[in-house]
Formats: C-alpha cells, sequence, structure tokens
C-alpha cells in the first residue's frame, strides 16, 4: 500500500501534499508535535506526537515501510526510512536515495561540527517557489514509480537513483 508520511511541524509543502494525494486516492499521515491545522479534504490523518526530541522522526520511522513516501527535511530521518525501503523526497524535491543518502549525512555531520566551531551559522536557505515546483515533480515521479512497480528511487530500471 503506498502512504505518504509527512513530518509535519516545519514542512512548507503540506497542502501540495495533500492536493497530490487526493488526486492519487492516497494516505497521507501528517505527523506533528505543535499546532496545525486538521480539516483538509481526501484521506488525511494528522498524528500529533508528545513533545520530545524526535518524536515525530520516531513515529514516522516506525510505521514508513517499502512502497511507501516520507517528506522530509530530515537527514537522518530519511536515512532511517530509506533503510526501511521507503522513498523519501525533500520539500525542496530532493530526492535521498541509499546512492546518495550517505553523503548527506557526512555533509550534515560536517554541518554541524562546523557550526558547533563557530565557524559557520545559519541554515538552509529560503523556500523558494521553484522549490514547490520542484517538489511536485519529484512526488508524482516517485509515485508513479512505485505504482508501476520499480520500488524506491535507486530501484528504478537504468540504476540512476534519480526519481
Amino acid at each position: 500500500m503506498l502512504d505518504l508520511f509527512v513530518d509535519g511541524d516545519a514542512c512548507p509543502v503540506k497542502d501540495e501534499v495533500y492536493r497530490v494525494a487526493l488526486r492519487h486516492d492516497l494516505k497521507v499521515y501528517v505527523v506533528f508535535c505543535g499546532a496545525l491545522k486538521t480539516r483538509v479534504p481526501g484521506r488525511v490523518e494528522f498524528v500529533r506526537v508528545k513533545q520530545g526530541f524526535d518524536a515525530a522522526d520516531d513515529w514516522i520511522a516506525e510505521r514508513a515501510s517499502e512502497g511507501d513516501i516520507v517528506i522530509t527535511a530530515d537527514i537522518p530521518l530519511a536515512d532511517r526510512c530509506i533503510k526501511k525501503g521507503s522513498s523519501v523526497v525533500s520539500p525542496t524535491g530532493r530526492p535521498f536515495t541509499e546512492d546518495s543518502i550517505g553523503e548527506a549525512m557526512a555533509q550534515r555531520a560536517l554541518m554541524d561540527h562546523l557550526r558547533a566551531m563557530g565557524e559557520v551559522g545559519g541554515g538552509p536557505p529560503p523556500f523558494a517557489p521553484a522549490d514547490r515546483s520542484r517538489f511536485l515533480s519529484a512526488l508524482d515521479r516517485v509515485i508513479h514509480r512505485i505504482r508501476r512497480g520499480y520500488g524506491r528511487q535507486s530501484a528504478a530500471p537504468g540504476g540512476s537513483g534519480a526519481p
């Protein structure tokens, strides 16, 4: 069964996920700790987890499985879900794959270290309209790939790892 799991607290593309899920008749789990609107069309379930470090991530990682799609910018969560066979797409449309997650984890660790040393500051660049467009294209490609039976990104014919 193809379900969508959304790391919901800071996800800038929730409305887009709802529209795509409605069009494809997919179940969506929006997992969050904070406040969130809870009335949208379609098969959307809002899951509020208790406040706590990685509580939403843990809920998603425990339930997402092969054939599901996880929407998150959280690299460690992406890594956990990929290891369980899920496809993972960031809100900017970047696919996390078996081939790319190791580099993403290493880059994250490096940036954490540099921030701790005071060498760099800030976070990711601001979300842009082009990110929204890339996300919608990437999500659509992953849904079609899974429905065609190719599974997650790295299992696609040709082995390119691209969605």
